[in-house]
């Protein structure tokens, strides 16, 4: 039995400032740049699917919280010192380190208002 889809492959989130959450993701959480081919885009080289930034084509401000009911999770080595980094740096800290089904974990907002899960796994 083939199947007509195989699952996610490819996930893009967009954004205000591309130049602002490109510093952000590489700086602060740590991502490596990967080659993308559209001006308007920033790649990372992240596993199992790549992550991409985009400059949004809608209008962000137009709802209350950006990707309400989609969580998405980042897998880190070390959940408690990214925290560190992240919290040092300013960022909103959402949820505190603790310990989850998946190991350590934690939840912050970037600039965009975007609330991600990191977690050890």
């Amino acid at each position: 039995m083939s199947r007509n889809a195989i699952g996610p492959n490819f996930l893009t989130m967009q954004v205000r400032d591309l130049d602002r959450a490109r510093s952000f993701y590489t700086d602060l959480v740590g991502f490596e740049p990967a080659e993308s081919k559209v001006p308007t885009a920033a790649v990372f080289d992240t596993a199992p699917i790549r992550l991409a930034l985009r400059q949004s084509t809608v209008d962000l401000d137009s709802v209350k919280k950006l990707g309400w009911g989609v969580v998405v999770w980042i897998k880190a080595e070390d959940p408690d010192k990214l925290a560190q980094r992240l919290n040092e740096a300013g960022v909103e800290i959402t949820k505190p380190p603790c310990d989850g089904f998946c190991g350590r974990e934690f939840q912050f907002r970037d600039p965009d208002g975007y609330e991600l899960t990191v977690y050890e796994g």
